[in-house]
């Protein structure tokens, strides 16, 4: 029988305007379904949004909609913005599916007859935009714990979900599954709460005096649920219309809803949500499953919340991230990658434009764009765009292969405890390990004697197969990129569609396939530098010429050469030249050098170097391309030539003085 495995986001508040908290949580859930599927498994990957309750309904008031009207319109923008993500959710959840509206009250009226609801009066304090009851020892300063705002008392006849019964079995689940909760302070958080605090019961109904908007209690008509414990059962609700392979409908069926009984989606297998809401779910959500006897998720994955440039994100600063903004300017890719690959997920972290810039040039464009890019003209160059067959494997390429074929497993076990960074970094051991065989291997040289040609074709299959699992074990991570890449190394059908098991088996790749260069996987992205104002110099003293007759140039001429240090990003041949490169270098920010070395290098054996640019020099073409600066080289009476560079390592943008 074929593993399922279940994925939720949370369902988020109509209302909110879609930002870089709710892309973070969804294109989570959307690299775990990703990656289930490569394995082979049956997924369901469950998103959608909340549309009850009392902010929605004045917000349409406001408006002169109805609330149904207002949500008709709202739920689009996550839509859009999941479609602009390229999110692959099976399902898209509204709290105002009639499907899901008489799921809940199948299952209120279960609990009802249980004894597990009762009715009572009650006087507390509320907040309005939490649509919450608290305690008088739950306030803070008499106001919200939550949000901070003022509260009301309020005194009223209400339902009661007897949640307090539960608290025990609760701690007893928690103690006994440590993977129940994640990461472990958010566990720790949950069971220091349920240790040191009387757990109450929970008011799950408004009346409809006070609030019209939200599910009728089947068992009285004045009241509506309480909006938390509505949504919470979206959950489970979808999995009995929603879900591929659902048990049954339930347009005409009578049968109770929570009825296990068939091919069975629930538990889910990961809900994952923001520390905002972590006690909804593991404390509410938790008890109410128990309530209804049916088992608890297997995961709550509460991960942290994002800053900008070190402060909060607020409308008031104007710092909140907009995700269709990123998308726009950088791709999707990039936005997915810098989210994953800069944070280990659970924890804070912190967004700028100048962190997401160097992610992408270092990460993707200098380690496995410039990867590909060498692969690709190599196989080009060297055998017309044909992968060549592999000769005898040495240490090196025993090693890839071990790197390579173990990725599975360990990317596999990184993601059960939704270790996404670790699992990049896995992949990035291969990404690595390929540049530097391509750089001790040195193919360019190779290629200069035919008794090394089998030698040569080992490391282009070596290296070409390699790429072949690189986009594979990726895809979840890149998948618009990896998919470009499959086509490119010759691998036919969808790259989102192989079976990861099937494909990820060495010497897969066939001798003879053809591949093609095609674009730049991931173009370097120019970061604006700031450039200081040269620094005023005292006057020098002047010294006559020497005895050679030599013209000497003062001081100040000498200044005005700007000199940096640049890393080589990419090269090749200029067509119809046979003394000319054309090559893309990072000097602080990308500029492209035609260079007179073609007959002393080969393209590829620059790529890396830290060499040095004439950065200020005026614009000029050679044979009809820009070159915006000057390499400098050093030749002897020989005419052997070789580029300058640093006696120690240095980055881009150094200046030389």
């Amino acid at each position: 029988m074929t593993e399922k495995y279940y994925v939720t986001t949370p369902i988020y508040y109509v209302n909110d305007i879609p930002h870089i908290g709710h892309a973070y949580t969804t294109i989570a859930a959307d690299i775990l379904a990703r990656f289930h599927r490569l394995l082979g498994h049956d997924v369901f990957f469950l998103t959608g949004t909340d549309e009850h309750g009392q902010k929605v309904e004045e917000a349409a008031r406001k408006k002169n909609r109805t609330p149904n009207e207002h949500a008709d319109l709202l739920v689009d923008n996550f839509r859009r913005l999941w479609s602009k993500l390229d999110i692959t959710h099976s399902a898209f959840i509204r709290t105002t599916d009639e499907e899901h509206v008489r799921t809940v009250q199948g299952l209120l009226q279960m609990l009802w007859d249980r004894g597990e609801i009762e009715k009572r009066g009650w006087t507390g304090w509320y907040c309005t935009p939490d649509e919450r009851f608290w305690n008088e020892r739950d306030l803070s300063q008499g106001k919200c714990p939550d949000c901070g705002r003022p509260v009301e008392q309020v005194e009223e006849e209400n339902y009661f979900f007897l949640m307090s019964k539960y608290q025990k079995r609760l701690i007893e689940h928690i103690e006994t599954n440590p993977e129940f909760i994640l990461p472990e302070s958010r566990r720790n958080e949950v069971l220091g709460f349920l240790r040191t605090q009387e757990l109450g019961d929970l008011c799950i109904s408004r009346p409809k005096s006070r609030l019209s908007w939200g599910v009728t209690i089947p068992f009285d008509e004045n009241f509506v649920t309480y909006v938390w414990f509505d949504a919470l059962l979206n959950y489970f609700s979808a999995t009995r219309y929603l879900s591929p392979n659902r048990d049954r409908t339930l347009s005409g069926n009578t049968a109770p809803y929570y009825a296990p009984d068939g091919p069975f989606w629930w538990p889910a297998d990961n809900h994952l949500i923001g520390k905002d809401i972590l006690t909804t779910h593991a404390v509410y959500w938790s008890t109410m499953l128990m309530a209804m006897g049916l088992p608890l998720p297997r995961n709550i994955f509460a991960h942290g919340w994002w800053t900008v440039e070190g402060q909060k994100m607020s409308k008031s600063l104007g710092n909140v991230v907009d995700p269709n903004e990123m998308v726009d300017r950088f791709g999707i890719d990039a936005f997915r990658f810098f989210l994953f690959r800069e944070v280990p997920f659970g924890l804070d972290g912190d967004f700028s434009i100048h962190a997401l810039i160097g992610r992408v040039n270092n990460d993707l464009a200098n380690d496995f764009g410039n990867l590909a890019s060498r692969v690709l003209n190599m196989l080009s160059r060297y055998r017309d765009g044909q992968v060549p067959s592999s000769g005898a494997e040495g240490p090196r390429e025993e090693e890839i292969r071990r790197v390579a074929t173990g990725l599975a497993d360990r990317m596999e076990e990184d993601l059960k405890v939704l270790r996404f960074q670790k699992a990049i970094e896995d992949a990035w051991e291969l990404v690595a390990l390929c540049n530097k065989y391509i750089e001790d291997t040195a193919p360019w040289k190779l290629a200069k004697d035919e008794a090394d040609r089998d030698q040569l074709d080992t490391v282009l299959y070596t290296s070409a197969e390699a790429l072949r699992f690189l986009c594979m074990h990726l895809n979840a991570f890149l998948p618009v990129s990896t998919e470009r890449l499959w086509t490119q190394i010759g691998q036919p059908g969808r790259l989102g569609e192989i079976d990861l098991r099937k494909e990820a088996i060495w010497g897969r790749l066939r001798p003879g396939t053809m591949t093609e260069k095609g674009e730049v996987l991931f173009p370097r992205i120019d970061a604006s530098v700031e450039r200081k104002p040269m620094e005023k110099q005292d006057s020098p003293t002047k010294t006559p010429e020497d005895s050679t007759g030599a013209n000497l140039i003062e001081i100040s001429d000498f200044v005005r050469v700007e000199l940096k240090t640049g890393k080589v990003l990419f090269a090749e041949r200029v067509p119809k030249s046979k003394k000319l490169l054309r090559i893309e270098v990072d000097t602080g920010e990308k500029r492209q050098v035609v260079a007179g070395i073609a007959e002393h290098y080969e393209p590829e054996a620059l790529v890396g170097k830290t060499i040095v640019v004439v950065a200020n020099l005026k614009p000029a073409k050679l044979m009809g391309i820009e070159s915006q600066g000057m390499i400098l080289a050093a030749s002897d009476p020989e005419g052997n030539l070789a580029v300058l560079t640093t006696e120690r390592p240095m980055g881009p943008g150094a200046r030389i003085r």
